[in-house]
């Protein structure tokens, strides 16, 4: 059931006892070795010896991903390069790339990690598990392989793409553990149904570790519903670690966070002032662990909650709520704030209409507007106006309801929207 028992069921006590030795650690490592922090500090007016409680983290300044960026390449690095095992980038498509190191500990604890959450889903050295995360500078790919390894298991290293053939591996090889983002999971699953499979019957796939991107409870049901499997939600950033930094349980109820590698906080992201547990803010991660990049308070963006209440599971480390948005990747539509996993959650109660969909947002007359497109599923009549008319009316009024913001419906044929093989682009800017 577990895969590190004595860590995943360590004592509370016993366990804010560890993070506090190994943030004090990381912090000075951070401090001494990267002047930008050292510098961020000493503006402050604080310095690792102020550090005598946990709580004392929040007396020390935010990091934020502009700096990892004006750091490019290698400024954040606090150990030499010969003690750099890995690089990681990411695409650089809004901005300067940003670049993260990691030393054979840190790969080792990043292998941990992950593994944890293929023992959350059954797995053991014995389980065959298929990586369709892309490899290369982006962290998915690697990330779960590491873990893989780590278990003992046998690792199928597909990456993303070539979607027939990852169904026909899936069958062949015996794949019981798949792991991608969810759009590509639904996308292999419905794939493997127009090839004449029942996944969910005829393959031996009994678990999914599925992450980078949101998911609606909606959505996570129809996976489980096609491939027949237990869905395991993994989070991690690739500033962080990459995935493993949080995985989801057979509960099912939160992700439980490895508050041994990493400490978090929640705050609100307007007044950056700590929230209360079980209240929603934006996460901000320091690392303990971390050799290469250690990272102090870092503003992830991302919105959750820490879910503080014992989990039915044994494990004692704390859980986050699912990403419910990102702070900047927030729209914001006449005064309102507006996330996309909002859209997808009101879409996805409609029988009528298929996960696959795109947000467009335009300006006309100084004002933003904002139109969904979205697939209905097979069997809907798309050629009868009445029923299309009442099923956009439906539509309109429920998003409306829940976002207060007039959204624009667009019903399209199925499989018109362009498929992802890796992250789902769901939003379309032309403002």
């Amino acid at each position: 059931m577990y895969y590190q028992p004595e860590i995943e069921t360590m004592p509370r006590e016993q366990l804010r006892e560890l993070q506090l030795t190994r943030m004090k650690w990381s912090v000075k490592h951070a401090y001494e070795n990267i002047d930008f922090v050292k510098k961020i500090c000493d503006e402050a007016g604080v310095c690792p010896s102020d550090l005598n409680s946990l709580e004392d983290i929040t007396k020390f300044p935010f990091m934020v991903k502009q700096d990892m960026r004006d750091a490019y390449p290698f400024g954040l690095f606090a150990v030499p390069m010969h003690d750099v095992k890995r690089i990681h980038a990411s695409s650089g498509t809004t901005g300067q790339a940003t670049t993260t190191g990691h030393t054979t500990n840190d790969l080792a604890y990043w292998g941990d990690c992950f593994a944890r959450g293929i023992y959350m889903v059954g797995g053991s050295q014995d389980s065959v598990i298929q990586v369709s995360y892309g490899y290369g500078l982006f962290t998915g790919g690697l990330g779960a392989h590491a873990g893989g390894e780590a278990v003992g298991c046998a690792v199928i290293p597909t990456s993303s793409g070539n979607t027939k053939r990852q169904v026909q591996i899936m069958k062949d090889f015996g794949t019981d553990i798949l792991a991608c983002t969810p759009s590509y999971a639904l996308y292999i699953a419905d794939t493997a149904i127009e090839l004449g499979y029942d996944p969910a019957k005829e393959f031996k796939i009994s678990g999914v570790i599925l992450g980078a991107e949101p998911a609606s409870e909606n959505m996570r049901q129809e996976i489980r519903d096609k491939l027949g499997v237990q869905y395991c939600d993994v989070y991690g950033l690739s500033e962080v670690m990459g995935p493993g930094v949080a995985m989801e349980c057979e509960v099912a109820n939160g992700l439980h966070f490895a508050e041994d590698h990493f400490y978090p906080e929640i705050v609100d992201p307007d007044t950056l002032e700590p929230v209360p547990d079980g209240e929603y803010g934006e996460l901000v991660i320091t690392t303990l662990t971390r050799e290469a990049c250690p990272l102090v308070r870092y503003r992830t963006r991302d919105v959750t909650r820490i879910i503080s209440e014992p989990c039915p599971c044994g494990r004692t480390h704390r859980k986050i709520d699912r990403i419910v948005g990102r702070t900047d990747d927030m729209m914001i539509i006449r005064g309102v704030n507006v996330f996309p996993s909002q859209i997808e959650q009101v879409i996805t109660a409609f029988p009528e209409v298929a996960t696959h969909y795109q947000i467009v947002l335009t300006r006309e007359a100084q004002l933003d507007k904002i139109a969904l497109n979205v697939e209905t599923e097979p069997d809907f009549p798309i050629d009868e106006i009445r029923k299309i008319e009442d099923l956009k009316r439906r539509l309109g009024a429920e998003l409306k309801s829940n976002l207060q913001v007039q959204v624009d419906i667009n019903l399209v044929e199925p499989k018109t929207i362009a498929r992802s093989e890796g992250k789902a682009k769901r939003i379309l800017d032309l403002r």
